[in-house]
């Protein structure tokens, strides 16, 4: 369940502390602890696409259409013939099928075959802040669950209040929090009751930030 921040004082505290440390995390490259799995690059086809990553698109046949694209930070690209394709969130056989679909309204035979490959994979980018090891900003091909994002953080750090920890995302209509259950999974399988891990864990979203107080 989603909350509003400004509901509560605390959660307002929390996205304050976030912000302020934000800003020195993006602006410093020694700060920015990138984790890119091999994967995305060896198994494209089971890549995600990013805002950001850039694809090569071959249309077979038609030399005019070879091109690199950039997907837009709204998860989208223009294409010739294909007019605005959605990127995001898809791997590049899908992208290619509706390609294809697309050009194919503009031949009368057979239309030409579509090939796209990822040409650099810049991965979704979340935070990691508070009380971790290695606070920072990380990039993953996949969206990670709340436990994967604390494991590329080094773990929590001494004295975390893991009861309180919750997800900060920006959306259209403001900042919005979620609470996350940490401390019960952190405290190993004694605590959980029969079930619990099968339910599926929040996972992050690009620009999320997950923070640790």
């Amino acid at each position: 369940m989603f909350f509003v921040c400004r509901s509560s004082a605390h959660i307002g505290r929390l996205a304050l502390a976030a912000s302020t440390v934000l800003a020195p995390v993006a602006a410093s490259a020694q700060d920015v602890r990138e984790v890119m799995p091999a994967a995305a690059l060896s198994s494209p086809s089971r890549y995600t696409v990013n805002a950001g990553d850039e694809l090569d698109v071959f249309v077979w046949g038609e030399e005019r259409m070879q091109r690199q694209v950039l997907v837009q930070p709204d998860g989208t690209f223009a294409f010739p013939l294909a007019g605005t394709i959605k990127a995001s969130g898809r791997n590049v056989s899908d992208i290619a099928m509706e390609l294809r679909e697309r050009i194919s309204l503009n031949y009368r035979a057979a239309p030409p075959d579509v090939t796209v490959s990822l040409r650099e994979a810049t991965g979704m980018r979340f935070y990691v802040l508070g009380k971790v090891r290695t606070p920072g900003s990380f990039t993953s091909g996949t969206a990670p669950n709340i436990l994967q994002a604390l494991s590329m953080a080094g773990g929590t750090a001494e004295f975390a209040d893991v009861a309180h920890a919750v997800i900060l995302r920006q959306t259209p209509q403001g900042q919005v929090v979620e609470p996350v259950e940490l401390k019960r999974l952190l405290k190993g399988g004694r605590s959980l009751d029969p079930g619990d891990l099968a339910k599926p864990l929040p996972t992050l979203s690009s620009g999320d930030v997950l923070v640790i107080p």
